[in-house]
């Protein structure tokens, strides 16, 4: 048997406990929008395309200079060593060896230089980004910045919907509330404010706005995505303020429940962008057909967090490569079954409602 990634979601139930497992698993609010990131996947279809000549195909996409082997990205997570003692070492060896690129969380139990080094340890070329939320001091958020620079991320992953931290009710009855004891959110350690060598704490601020984006472009030359858009005048806002880069996002339903299923905002932010920058997309994509859905929608790539984490869960380093793999073939798979020789074949003509298609008078 093909182990699925529903089979590796068990197994990592499995072997965390309920608490570690909730906070992974859980959504805020009633979860809504958590369920709807990968309901709003099965109502979509693939219409192929037959006789297009598409024995070779090639997966690869190039994002902010950095060329991916597929377009399927590992998205930022939380303290991933809360589910494998190597943590987000582990999922940086396992994603260089797949060619992608990891964007790394500021909320990491690894700090970045060593997440960077770890995956140009497997790939001396490996592109690792950085996730960054945006504190309320800028002298913090500057030495966020200059750390990665210095531990050689490609790029700043820009989290813009999170002015306040989602009410997530599963944490709330755990009591989950802290990380236990021996592990941190070791970027925040040694910043601006800190109480010796313990990590500041994670701040939001309702306060932040475009002003607080032109100061962190002004910091750095490396190419700057912002994280949790979904509406499309901020769209349209962050390629006038020259963002090079937007990932259609919900926070993976953690954040705003009543907030649309991620692949249900897409469109609407692919045409205000109107190709100007590159789109990604993350939230709800479980199966390679999830990935041709957002790619003939429009997205230049997806991102996936919860399946990474499964993966880690259950077999460490091995389990995140299996995680990547089994996306890879079959994305391979559908873009072979749609007659797609390359990501550009895959277009919004492809993607129907089910139930919408009927066949011609007599079929």
């Amino acid at each position: 048997m093909i182990p699925t990634l529903s089979d590796l979601h068990e197994r990592a139930r499995e072997r965390l406990e309920a608490p570690v497992y909730d906070f992974i698993a859980g959504g805020a609010g009633g979860e809504t929008a958590l369920r709807e990131n990968e309901a709003a996947f099965r109502r979509l279809a693939l219409l192929p395309r037959v006789l297009r000549g598409a024995a070779d195909r090639d997966l690869s996409v190039t994002l902010c200079g950095d060329r991916l082997a597929m377009p399927v990205l590992v998205s930022p997570t939380a303290f991933h060593r809360l589910v494998h003692p190597r943590g987000e070492t582990a999922t940086a060896r396992a994603t260089a060896a797949a060619g992608t690129v990891l964007v790394t969380g500021m909320a990491a139990t690894v700090p970045v230089a060593e997440v960077t080094a770890a995956a140009r340890a497997v790939d001396p070329e490996a592109a690792v980004w950085f996730q960054l939320y945006p504190q309320p001091e800028p002298e913090v958020t500057a030495e966020l910045v200059r750390r990665a620079e210095r531990a050689g991320c490609s790029a700043l992953v820009v989290t813009v919907d999170s002015p306040v931290f989602g009410r997530r009710e599963r944490d709330a009855r755990h009591g989950f509330d802290d990380l236990p004891d021996g592990l941190a959110a070791e970027n925040m350690r040694g910043l601006p404010g800190a109480d010796g060598d313990r990590p500041r704490a994670i701040a939001m601020s309702a306060a932040l706005s475009w002003d607080d984006v032109r100061r962190l472009r002004a910091l750095t030359r490396l190419p700057v995505l912002l994280k949790g858009v979904l509406h499309p005048e901020d769209a349209r806002l962050a390629v006038a303020e020259g963002i090079d880069g937007l990932l259609v996002s919900n926070h993976g339903g953690r954040q705003l429940d009543a907030a649309p299923a991620s692949v249900e905002a897409l469109p609407a932010v692919v045409a205000a962008v109107a190709g100007r920058v590159p789109v990604l997309l993350d939230g709800g994509v479980r199966r390679g057909s999830d990935v041709a859905v957002a790619l003939a929608l429009g997205a230049s790539a997806v991102g996936v967090g919860r399946p990474v984490l499964w993966g880690l869960a259950a077999d460490g380093e091995d389990g995140v490569r299996y995680v990547l793999e089994l996306l890879r073939a079959e994305f391979d798979h559908v873009l072979a079954l749609c007659g797609g020789s390359g990501t550009a074949d895959l277009g919004p003509d492809l993607v129907v409602a089910r139930g919408s298609v009927r066949t011609g008078e007599g079929g």
